[in-house]
């Protein structure tokens, strides 16, 4: 089921970023082009962000952004932005972040079965490896 939301058309890998803002930006590119998403969307996740800490973690590295659900979500699906130097998103435990996840589900069931799958993939090494 990942690979119907993960499709290589909306991962980026790029070297660097200035900004955990503009990783969120960059990640959730793909998705608002696609119409996954409203603009909204990521407004509520940097806005979560400020509000409520990098409280987001899959792992050490490894962010998954999704503010409240439904708040400009148009359909299910997942993004991916992997930084190869990393960004700071403000955690002294898990910085700097090599990958970003933006996730957006419509409905409270779908959410919860995305974060299932995600957190299988991130906590099986191989798994992670043949993403």
């Amino acid at each position: 089921m990942i690979r119907d939301w993960l499709t290589p058309d909306k991962i980026k890998v790029i070297n660097s970023i200035d900004s955990w803002e503009n990783a969120v930006r960059l990640a959730a590119e793909p998705l608002l082009m696609q119409g996954y998403i409203a603009g909204s969307y990521i407004e509520a996740i940097l806005q979560s962000h400020k509000e409520l800490g990098p409280y987001y973690v899959l792992a050490p590295g490894q962010r998954c952004l999704m503010p409240v659900l439904n708040r400009g979500v148009l359909r299910n699906g997942l993004s991916l932005l992997h930084i190869k130097e990393g960004v700071s998103f403000g955690s002294t435990e898990n910085d700097p972040v090599y990958v970003v996840i933006i996730l957006c589900a419509r409905s409270g069931n779908e959410h919860i079965t995305m974060i299932g799958e995600l957190a299988e993939i991130f906590s099986d090494q191989q798994s992670y490896t043949d993403c």
